[in-house]
């Protein structure tokens, strides 16, 4: 099963998901496709608790995935598709992240440039498909000049497409079937995720060491080399017992999302750090405190210090 990842909060963004699911179900079946909200019927389906089922439903089909393509654009990345990625990619499932942003990142004016706001994404991700450029017109194009430039984005779009499914498919034909997942836990050990926004909570490392666990934190974020620093924090993140994962913001930071994807294929403990926040509400579901994926995956929602050592002791 091929799952395509997206962002699904706006028609352009899963109409952008369908086109890219239709030309992969056109090379690998129909049946072979998965495409979330089309496939979960999300707008129709009625459930108890409705966000919930759609995690649940959107977790089953993460753990039986062939490959994923996982479409990111922009310097705020949508924080579901980002921890989809964690998860396929823990499980040792190939991803293909395709993006037709133009932008890149660095720390500085003349540092190393990475490809995505947090450079933990082309760690992970196994193949990355940038076309940052507008597709050629074709003969006879059209004298309208709006036309004409919508005409050069959907040959774009084309070329993104074609060659993210020639990726996934040729990668997860590579790929050994049913491969082992190589992340024994480190016991007593604690992955801190802060914000890459604001500083984190002094005292976290504190109540966590109190609690009798080994401590690592996040290095990337202030690194002098963010990719390597990213390629220690990932290894790090995965053998840890526990996940502290600051997840402030609009959205939550990619890579926390990235982490918390990860630890909960894993199988493991996870804290989502959230002081405050605004809710949102969808039609027949219930108020979410963040992204239904993080919500349901961290489990625990931690707000100071105090409840860092009332989750341990659960």
């Amino acid at each position: 099963m091929y799952y395509v990842a997206h962002r699904l909060f706006a028609a352009h963004d899963r109409a952008l998901g369908a086109f890219i699911a239709q030309r992969l179900a056109a090379k690998a079946g129909p049946e072979s496709v998965f495409l979330p909200f089309c496939d979960t019927d999300e707008e129709d389906l009625i459930a108890p608790v409705k966000g919930r089922r759609l995690f649940e439903l959107d977790r089953a089909r993460l753990e039986s995935l062939t490959g994923m393509i996982a479409v990111l654009h922009g310097p705020s990345l949508d924080d579901g598709v980002c921890m989809e990625i964690g998860y396929a990619t823990a499980l040792d499932i190939p991803v293909v992240v395709v993006t037709t942003d133009f932008q890149t990142y660095s720390a500085a004016d003349n540092s190393t440039r990475w490809e995505f706001p947090d450079p933990l994404i082309e760690v992970v991700a196994r193949r990355i498909v940038r076309v940052d450029r507008l597709g050629t017109p074709g003969p006879g194009a059209s004298r309208d000049r709006f036309a004409a430039f919508a005409a050069r984005n959907q040959a774009q779009l084309e070329t993104a497409a074609a060659l993210s499914v020639e990726a996934v498919l040729e990668l997860a034909t590579a790929n050994a079937p049913g491969a082992s997942v190589t992340s024994p836990t480190d016991k007593g050990h604690a992955f801190i995720e802060p914000s890459p926004y604001t500083a984190q909570p002094e005292t976290w490392p504190a109540a966590l060491q109190a609690a009798g666990f080994s401590v690592t934190t996040a290095s990337r974020h202030r690194a002098p080399d963010p990719v390597t620093a990213a390629r220690g924090d990932w290894r790090a993140a995965l053998h840890s017992e526990v996940l502290v994962a600051d997840v402030s913001g609009p959205e939550t930071p990619p890579g926390a999302a990235l982490l918390v994807g990860a630890t909960t294929a894993l199988r493991r403990r996870i804290a989502a750090y959230l002081p405050t926040t605004t809710l949102t509400h969808a039609r027949g579901r219930e108020p979410n405190w963040r992204n239904l994926m993080i919500q349901y995956a961290a489990g625990s929602r931690i707000r100071d210090v105090h409840d860092v050592a009332s989750w341990l002791a659960l």
